[in-house]
Order: structure tokens, then C-alpha cells, then sequence
């Protein structure tokens, strides 16, 4: 199985516009294939497109068979399948695993017949049967007055869980995949998917912290899981190509999440220690000596503040960041809008969308300079985010020093980087790494920090190379034939 060099992250809603509805759509997607392209990337990974109520962004799926009419309705999706894979650019689907929407059928037909053909597909219990919460806040059961019972969600009430202790619920969810997989979709991000395996006795769970909404979904393992994915493996291996399956598996211990991913498993699981992590050259040296043998690196994403942001809204460290995530080994996944340092939108209250306000990354990618950013609607679903009118795509080409360029230049180098990753010994304001012959070394000071080095330097992601064996602040460089620093 050939693991996509680079993978683009998608949240079609904000992507681009092309009906004039301020909501992105599939047309839009393809719209910009050219873009993707030209920046050199190998899959692109859609959020989900599916018919949704959209309470959670679509992760209420309520048929996992179709796509939803403000994207473009399937046609808009053999279209855009079509011209990805002209271009060479695999398509991934997010695929949520865990739960539907509550109008869903499935459910509907659930809570209305409890003894009909899915009335044991979720988690029904006469009274709370444990002490489970929501990672949106509460209890995570809810009592439904059609049925007279409560069921389990450990998103919001309007995600039921399914039981994938029953046969209907395994047998119609690989069949989904298999839709899919007849169409010609290359793989599946596999949403939240350690949770899918559950022991029936749904013990209690034992919370450390009572204010960490993720505490459980970020610690809940079960042996069922490893058995479930075998299962769902097999279908992606039954299928000709290179069919590619990454899951979300957001355990705190990141160290267990390598036990998902094998030959008969998940081919590569997300690593969030690196989003998670301070800007300091030890904490992200501790967590890329850590990330294994082909982890796959995420700095920013629909669900978390942008990179830039987090970081103090600077684009030197955006671009040394950028510098790591694209030259460090497994799979690297990009998020739409970071090639331009995109910073999160401001979002005022009467514009929040999300519940776990959550929008501010998730705002409009600008295009173009002009208003409306190369969008139908000058007024899109959510503000633009800032600096729009010179972070958006025109811009940025048409300056071979920009932050895109940067990109480009780090995912073509990329394909020459070979061998695993060995941590090197540095200053201690420095990452250094070993991939092959390249060296990486980042300094994340904001002062000049000596490091003696060997080799030419083929890529600095600032304007200032190393001189004298000095590194500028704040600056990251990838050397050819070195041996490391002294």
C-alpha cells in the first residue's frame, strides 16, 4: 500500500462557493484541483459531505449513501472524483463510524419500532446504565419520549451511538463503504473509530477530571475495536488500487494508538502531540522522537484553532512549523488555508455556528484579492478570516517568497526525503532530525542560536540561511549530505 505523500484536508463548506449560497460546495472543490495540483499534493481528504442536519458540521450524518443537495448531490461528486483522479489526486471521504443523526432512518425506525429490523442498533436503556458524559457537556444519555427510553451519545443528543455488538449495524456500514468503493473513492478517514468497539456491560468509566470533556472518548479503549477494524479492512483490501484507511484514534496516550495501526488494521493513525504541542524546540523534539514509525502529523484541522493562531499569530513560526510537519517521516496532513498563513476568523456571537465555537477555523478560504475572495457570494457563511485580501491564492503566486511558495517548495522537496526519522543532538532552542541525507534543523528562539552543521543548505523557510554556523531566529533550514550538528 502506497501512503499519500501529502494529504489536503477539505471542509467543503468553506472551500468555495460557486451557487452564490455562501456555503462552499463540491463544484467548488474541483474548481481548485488546478491549485492543488500545482502545490503538489497527493489525496485530498473531504469532511463529510453527507445529508446532515448539520448540527455537529455534518458529523450527524443522516445517509451515509449520498451527498448532501448544498454541496452539488452526487453528480457534483463523480465530477469532482473524476478530475481528482485526472490530476492523480486520490479522494478520501470522512467516514463516521461511531454514530448517525437522530434522523437518521436507522434511528427513526429505532426509537418508533424497538422491536422492528433496527431496534437494537443503538444503545436503549430504561434509565442511564452508566456515568458516561458527552464530550459536548452533560450526561450522555437522553431519554426519548416516543420510545420511553434513554439512549447513548457521547456527542451531542443529536448523534445516537450505533451498536456495533449487532450484526445489521456491521454488515449495513461496510456495505456503505463498499458504495463508495464501487465509485472510485481511494479511502476513508475513519472518524473517531477507537470508540466503535464497546463492552456490552457498559461499565463506568472512572474520570481523573471532571472538566475534561474529552477525558472519555480520549481514553476509551476496547479489544472489540482491533476486531471490528480487521473486519473493515478486509474490504478496503478487496478492492484493486491503493484504497488507503487513516483513522482518528485521539487517545492521550499516544504511545497506544500504534496498536490500531498494522497490516490488518488502520494504515496510519492521526498524531495530535504535535497540535497539541507548545512552541518550544524540546516539547516537539520529545514528540517527533516519539511519533513512531509512520505516524501521521497534523498541525491544524476543523476541530482546533489554526497553527498560526495558536502560535502567536506569527507567520516565521507558521512557516517553521510548516518546515517540520513537511519534512518529518509518515504522512503529513495539511489543512486548507494553512499554505496561505491563514490566522482564525474573529466570529461575533450573532455568527456562531458551532457549538463548541469551533468556527473561527473553519471560516472561508480566500482566492483571490478582490471582495468576495473568488467566491459566488460575497457574503459567505461565516466572516472571512484576517488578511484576506492578501492571504488567498493570486496573491500569494504571484510571490515566489510567500508562505505558499514555501509549501510547494517543502512538498516537492518532500519526495526526495527517504529513510526514517532520527532525532539529532542540538542546542536546546533547536529541533534536528535526520531523514537520509537531509538534515532538518529548526530554531524556534527568537535570537540567533549557533549550531554547527555540515552540507549545502536546499531550503530555509525564512529569508535569512544559516551564515557561520548561526541560525537565524526563528527559522527553519533542510540541509543535503549532512552528517548532523556538532
Amino acid at each position: 500500500m502506497s501512503r499519500p505523500d501529502v494529504v489536503y484536508q477539505v471542509y467543503p463548506r468553506s472551500f468555495m462557493d460557486t451557487t452564490g449560497t455562501g456555503v462552499g460546495d463540491l463544484d467548488g472543490v474541483t474548481a481548485r484541483l488546478d491549485h492543488l495540483a500545482w502545490l503538489g499534493v497527493g489525496a485530498v481528504w473531504l469532511s463529510p459531505i453527507h445529508p446532515s442536519p448539520g448540527v455537529d458540521g455534518g458529523y450527524d450524518v443522516a445517509d451515509y449513501r449520498d451527498v448532501d443537495a448544498c454541496f452539488g448531490g452526487l453528480p457534483a461528486f463523480d465530477r469532482l472524483l473524476t478530475a481528482a483522479h485526472e490530476r492523480g489526486i486520490r479522494v478520501l471521504l470522512d467516514w463516521v463510524p461511531n454514530h448517525t443523526s437522530a434522523a437518521h432512518p436507522w434511528f427513526v425506525s429505532s426509537r418508533t419500532d424497538p422491536t422492528g429490523p433496527h431496534g437494537d442498533w443503538y444503545w436503549w436503556a430504561d434509565e442511564p446504565a452508566n456515568n458516561w458524559r458527552s464530550a459536548f457537556g452533560g450526561p450522555a444519555w437522553t431519554f426519548d419520549p416516543v420510545r420511553g427510553q434513554y439512549y447513548l451519545h457521547l456527542f451531542t443528543p443529536a448523534q445516537p451511538d450505533l451498536n456495533w455488538n449487532r450484526q445489521g449495524v456491521r454488515t449495513a456500514m461496510l456495505d456503505g463503504l463498499r458504495f463508495w468503493l464501487d465509485r472510485g473513492v481511494d479511502g476513508f478517514r475513519a472518524d473517531v473509530v477507537n470508540l466503535i468497539g464497546r463492552d456490552p456491560a457498559l461499565p463506568d468509566h472512572v474520570y481523573t477530571d471532571p472538566a475534561d470533556l474529552d477525558e472519555l472518548v480520549g481514553s476509551y479503549r476496547d479489544p472489540r475495536t482491533h476486531g471490528l477494524l480487521r473486519q473493515i479492512r478486509v474490504v478496503l483490501d478487496s478492492y484493486p488500487g491503493q484504497r488507503f484507511l487513516v483513522g482518528e484514534v485521539p487517545l492521550a496516550d499516544q504511545s497506544a494508538v500504534a496498536s490500531y495501526v498494522d497490516e490488518r488494521q488502520l494504515h496510519a493513525a492521526f498524531d495530535f502531540s504535535l497540535m497539541e504541542a507548545p512552541w518550544s524546540a524540546e516539547e516537539w523534539r520529545s514528540r517527533i522522537a516519539r511519533g513512531g514509525a509512520a505516524p501521521a502529523w497534523v498541525l491544524s484541522s476543523h476541530d482546533q484553532p489554526r497553527h498560526r493562531t495558536r502560535h502567536g499569530d506569527r507567520e516565521d513560526r507558521a512557516r517553521v512549523a510548516a518546515t517540520v510537519l513537511l519534512t518529518a517521516n509518515g504522512t503529513p496532513f495539511v489543512y486548507a488555508g494553512e499554505e496561505f498563513g491563514l490566522g482564525d476568523a474573529v466570529i461575533p456571537e450573532s455568527r456562531r455556528r458551532d457549538p463548541l465555537g469551533r468556527d473561527g477555523s473553519r471560516a472561508p478560504v480566500p482566492w483571490t484579492p478582490a471582495p468576495g475572495h473568488g467566491w459566488a457570494s460575497a457574503d459567505p457563511w461565516l466572516p472571512w478570516p484576517p488578511e484576506a485580501a492578501h492571504r488567498n491564492a493570486e496573491t500569494l503566486r504571484a510571490d515566489e517568497t510567500s508562505i505558499l511558495w514555501l509549501y510547494r517548495r517543502l512538498i516537492a522537496l518532500r519526495r526526495d526525503l527517504d529513510g526514517g526519522l532520527t532525532v539529532l543532538d542540538s542546542p536546546r532552542e533547536v529541533l534536528a532530525y535526520r531523514r537520509g541525507r537531509h538534515t532538518v534543523l529548526a530554531n524556534f528562539a527568537d535570537h540567533p542560536v549557533r549550531a554547527q552543521y555540515r552540507g549545502r543548505v536546499v531550503l530555509t523557510s525564512g529569508p535569512a540561511g544559516p551564515a557561520d554556523g548561526v541560525l537565524a531566529p526563528c527559522t527553519a533550514v533542510v540541509l543535503d549530505d549532512v552528517t548532523g550538528p556538532a
